[in-house]
């Protein structure tokens, strides 16, 4: 099978390679997809430079997301489902194979049906960003008719909590950097879009929430913005960091001012989630697709051949909206 591959952590272009490897085969508890599409996230870029850990295999076919069809089943009972549209998540965590391949082999439960009328292209965005964003949003009860404010809203989560809050029935305040993002964030449904550059975000939010704060806010980068976001936040408010800028970041926290928020603080590593709100944000994000209501922009698509372009082009930043890598 024709798959992308590295053998040591370094930059892109110096140690990703594109060759014939054998297909894998399903063991039990396991289904292999033919991939149509496979989706670059921030964490595929960190394990191929070693940002957070060394190589855990001798060899990494990576990338965590992707959407294609099941060809094979490890287990007869699932037999049923060769032929079946799937998105999957994960594919890659805790084993050296990942989507950037024609073949892979992942848990039968990572691979999820992908409804007919859905495109490969948006079940490739779903995985990562769209648990990661449903974590942010519903860990702590429902979002119905509450007010959310999303950080970075032209990112890949930042779009998914949008387009999922949105869908719950929330309120949603994103900020952006530039007038390209502002776009992209409008086109995802945000009620209010801010410039956090030029304008005054909380002043902005304030006024239209009449002083009342949001209820969640879905961060990018908690360490530069918890001022502004308790500035923002309503009393009882729920703040989600989910990236970091470095390994070693630490967070200095004004304790006084989160107490008498009441606030909760909270992290979210999407492999570290409970299966129990994954499967909750599956049915969740199932439901979204079927009501029409997510549609992800998608910033670049290129062929497996030019993978470390793909890699490139996400970590200098010259792409706003989901890569994709077509198989």
């Amino acid at each position: 099978m024709r798959a992308a591959y590295y053998d040591r952590q370094g930059p892109a272009d110096e140690v990703l390679y594109v060759a014939e490897l054998p297909a894998p085969q399903p063991g039990p508890g396991e289904v292999r997809v033919r991939v149509h599409m496979s989706g670059l996230n921030p964490t595929d870029l960190k394990a191929r430079t070693g940002f957070s850990a060394p190589m855990p295999f001798p060899r990494i076919i990576p990338h965590q997301d992707g959407a294609g069809v099941i060809d094979a089943v490890g287990d007869p009972e699932e037999v049923g489902r060769i032929g079946q549209r799937v998105w999957i998540y994960e594919a890659q965590y805790g084993r050296a194979s990942g989507t950037a391949a024609a073949f892979v082999v992942v848990p039968a439960g990572h691979a999820v049906p992908l409804p007919d009328d859905v495109s490969f292209e948006v079940g490739a965005s779903l995985g990562i960003p769209a648990l990661t964003a449903h974590r942010c949003l519903f860990a702590d009860g429902d979002i119905n008719g509450r007010r959310v404010l999303v950080q970075g809203g032209a990112g890949v989560v930042g779009t998914a909590a949008i387009l999922l809050a949105k869908w719950a029935g929330a309120w949603v305040a994103a900020t952006v950097m530039n007038a390209e993002q502002a776009i992209i964030a409008r086109a995802a449904g945000a009620d209010l879009v801010l410039d956090r550059l030029n304008d005054d975000v909380a002043s902005a939010i304030n006024a239209h929430t009449r002083n009342a704060g949001v209820d969640r806010i879905v961060e990018v980068n908690v360490k530069a913005n918890l001022d502004l976001d308790l500035a923002c936040l309503a009393s009882g408010g729920v703040i989600s960091a989910y990236a970091t800028a470095q390994a070693t970041d630490e967070l200095s926290l004004p304790l006084l001012r989160a107490m008498v928020h009441g606030c909760v603080l909270r992290f979210v590593y999407i492999y570290s989630v409970p299966q129990e709100a994954k499967n909750n944000a599956i049915r969740d994000i199932t439901a979204c697709l079927a009501s029409g209501a997510y549609s992800p922009h998608v910033g670049l698509k290129v062929d497996l051949q030019k993978i470390a372009e793909a890699h490139q082009a996400l970590e200098a930043g010259s792409v706003m909206g989901k890569v994709l890598i077509a198989i």
